[in-house]
């Protein structure tokens, strides 16, 4: 019994699209980059100063980049897992946080290249072969 059941988990794991690891991966490697680089800037009186042209607090905009890494590392690990609620967890997440950006960023072209990414990675994640991999 052990040995099938193990048998079924590799099979569902190799199934799993390039492009979903290739996902999951980025954001991985992003929610690890964002913490690094928040608690490597987060008394650099450069960065302070570009935060308070923000309407948000400052603590509020750090809780939201803390908040922002941990659900794209859930996103990404559960990704991984198959489990559909987690790519649609990462879509709405980011949608909202786009929402958010645009509001309150002074520079909106800033936005144009992580809104272009975005789209293709919703693209990927709602691919048919995704939507296999995350029926199953």
């Amino acid at each position: 019994m052990g040995k099938q059941m193990g048998k079924q988990m590799s099979k569902r794991r190799s199934k799993r699209p390039v492009s979903i690891t290739f996902i999951a991966g980025l954001l991985i490697f992003g929610a690890i980059s964002a913490l690094v680089m928040t608690f490597i800037s987060r008394d650099n009186p450069l960065v302070l100063a570009e935060m308070t042209k923000s309407p948000i607090p400052i603590p509020a905009q750090f809780a939201m980049i803390y908040a922002g890494a941990a659900v794209s590392l859930t996103s990404a690990i559960f990704m991984l897992r198959g489990q559909n609620w987690a790519r649609f967890l990462y879509m709405i997440w980011s949608a909202i946080a786009f929402l958010v950006s645009f509001a309150t960023i002074p520079a909106k072209q800033m936005l144009l290249p992580s809104l272009i990414i975005y789209g293709v990675v919703v693209f990927f994640l709602l691919r048919p072969k995704a939507n296999a991999f995350f029926s199953r």
